[in-house]
């Protein structure tokens, strides 16, 4: 503070008084320690802040990450834990390879299938390395971590983790499809949910006379005759006085062909003191079966012994013990001679490609063969 400041404020006072000295004194005092303190505080802000900003620059604020971040980390995980083969996400067990490479249980059966079915060694569609199921193992961290990854749902749209989504489309969507519960009396109705109820109370079904329920329920036993008529004949061929079962188990041979064909065959085996052998097919002797999407397995009978009269038998194959293929039972027969020792293809009654598949990945098919001799 300047003397001429000093003289006003001191002229602001009672002139000579010693009090009014003493006060004079003790603001310049002050004055000057609170100068002091902004100085300081202003050095201590500069070199903490760097060089002094722009007057006019607004306020800096924290960077807002954009939503489109957290999608963008999705997509990267997606990209990482894809399949290699097919580019999604696997939906149940993941397998790779001995350098790391990631396949879902769907693509690496299916590479084992066509490795058999062109009789070469499968290998992985990145780094060319063999791949087997003795070679490749499961990898449990990718599948938890496939688990925890959102995903949509596929009636209402909204994002679920994975692990729970099969859990809220049976049992929490609204938009599920659902049927009427007077379904059994013939309603074809089928909608979301939420519309249920609303439906129900509205169903001309229950309101339907006897004559057209009996109608409707009718055509429904005749579908669960057919049904039941394949279980009827199983138990009535269980009353046979000569029933035989065995394991057999399926190997891949190839035919002697410029164009070589896969084919499968059993060991000889005894049933029923007779000796026999099965043989199978894929796609009924397909040339290329492996540029077709859809395969089947086709099987027949073989006699080996020689008979003295005709053996008239029932047939049937069903899964192995240890597997976990589904084959849904159909009854074959079929009288043998020595003239006709050999069955007609029939086909192996599998549920779809994906099952077949499964059986020509494996290094053998095991299944379980029922004859029942008719007797005259």
């Amino acid at each position: 503070m300047s003397s001429l400041e000093e003289r006003e404020v001191g002229g602001a006072a009672a002139p000579g008084s010693s009090s009014a000295g003493l006060g004079v004194g003790a603001v310049g005092a002050a004055l000057e320690a609170v100068a002091g303190v902004a100085a300081m505080q202003e050095e201590v802000g500069i070199r903490r802040d760097g060089p002094e900003s722009d007057p006019d620059e607004p306020p800096k604020k924290r960077v807002k990450i954009p939503e489109g971040e957290a999608g963008k980390l999705e997509e990267r995980l997606y990209s990482v834990l894809c399949c290699t083969v097919c580019l999604d996400l696997p939906k149940a067990s993941v397998y790779q390879c001995t350098n790391g490479h990631l396949m879902c249980a769907g693509c690496f059966i299916h590479l084992l299938a066509d490795s058999r079915l062109k009789e070469e060694q499968a290998t992985c569609p990145n780094c060319r390395c063999e791949i087997s199921k003795n070679l490749c193992c499961r990898n449990l961290a990718v599948e938890k971590a496939v688990s925890e990854l959102p995903t949509d749902c596929t009636f209402c749209l909204k994002q679920f983790p994975r692990s729970s989504l099969e859990r809220h489309q049976k049992e929490e969507c609204q938009d599920r499809v659902t049927q009427c519960k007077y379904k059994r009396i013939g309603c074809p109705w089928q909608g979301p949910f939420h519309e249920l109820p609303a439906h129900e109370g509205e169903c001309s079904h229950p309101t339907k006379t006897g004559t057209e329920l009996m109608g409707i329920l009718g055509e429904m036993d005749q579908n669960h005759r057919r049904d039941m008529q394949l279980y009827n004949s199983i138990f009535s061929l269980l009353c046979y006085e000569k029933i035989g079962f065995t394991e057999v188990q399926f190997r891949p041979y190839r035919t002697d062909d410029f164009i070589t064909r896969l084919y499968y065959e059993t060991p000889r085996f005894t049933v029923l003191n007779q000796t026999w052998v099965l043989k199978a097919r894929v796609n009924d002797s397909e040339r290329n079966p492996n540029l077709s999407c859809k395969r089947t397995l086709s099987f027949q009978l073989i006699l080996k012994s020689k008979v003295n009269s005709a053996l008239e038998c029932s047939f049937l194959l069903l899964k192995g013990p240890y597997d976990d293929v589904r084959i849904k039972p159909v009854i074959h027969h079929h009288s043998f001679s020595n003239d006709t020792n050999e069955t007609d293809y029939v086909p192996l009654p599998i549920s779809d490609s994906v099952e077949c598949n499964k059986l020509l990945a494996a290094k053998n098919i095991n299944l379980r063969l029922f004859i029942f001799q008719i007797q005259k």
